[in-house]
């Protein structure tokens, strides 16, 4: 049997999925992974509302950049439409991930950004972890999924970050989505978007006043595992 020339996108979507549970990133059939082969402009994505443990390669849907479907029996995930704008519109990224992880979640509900409370937060980016408003009453009659899209990126372009530069939001009271160079790295950085959420309703918890970590703090965690002379790890 001849082997689907999105083999190899539908391999790295499934796995990336079967880590979401593994991580405790989501409940049910909540969440969902994709992955890009830029080149053949298509994504892999999971299928609308599939049990994970009933998951496979195969059953990962290739959709377009518009959103239709090239191979797949199943529906693709109901996110399908912002992952689909998301990959229009930003040419370097290779995966997408979206979970409703408990805290979260709990920030988005609360349209919050999270603030830099920590070095943790610092070692992955420099920025409070921006919540985009919510949608608008026209844009949510309008195609939902598809103006989520823009609502992400318009909520970065208005506080004038990079995606390159932030691999995550929250999006007003709905969920985080985060992307990275591959589908692993997305859903790595939605682990670390739980932890990073988690740690600071710890923060807030202790002491609602908690101040945010000084500059010098967040260059230096930032810089030693990202910038031009980094030496974190081997």
């Amino acid at each position: 049997m001849t082997q689907s020339k999105y083999a190899h996108i539908q391999q790295e979507a499934y796995e990336a999925n079967m880590q979401l549970p593994q991580l405790g990133l989501v409940l049910f059939t909540f969440g969902n992974v994709s992955a890009v082969d830029k080149d053949l402009q298509v994504f892999a994505i999971k299928p609308s509302g599939v049990p994970y443990d009933e998951l496979s390669p195969a059953k990962m849907v290739v959709v377009d950049f518009d959103a239709n479907v090239v191979e797949g029996k199943l529906r693709p995930s109901s996110d399908t439409k912002t992952h689909a704008v998301l990959y229009k519109n930003w040419e370097n990224i290779g995966g997408i991930s979206h979970t409703h992880s408990t805290y979260a979640t709990a920030w988005a509900q609360a349209q919050r950004d999270i603030p830099i409370f920590g070095t943790t937060h610092a070692d992955h980016c420099t920025f409070d972890i921006p919540c985009a408003p919510p949608m608008s009453d026209e844009m949510i009659e309008g195609d939902y999924e598809y103006q989520t899209g823009f609502q992400i990126i318009n909520a970065l372009k208005e506080k004038n970050i990079s995606y390159e530069e932030m691999e995550m939001i929250l999006v007003g009271n709905h969920a985080p989505f985060t992307w990275g160079k591959n589908a692993e790295k997305a859903v790595y950085n939605s682990a670390v978007l739980e932890t990073i959420a988690k740690m600071a309703f710890i923060t807030e918890s202790v002491k609602a006043d908690a101040l945010r970590l000084k500059d010098s703090l967040i260059k230096k965690h930032y810089e030693r595992k990202h910038g031009k002379d980094s030496y974190y790890g081997q």
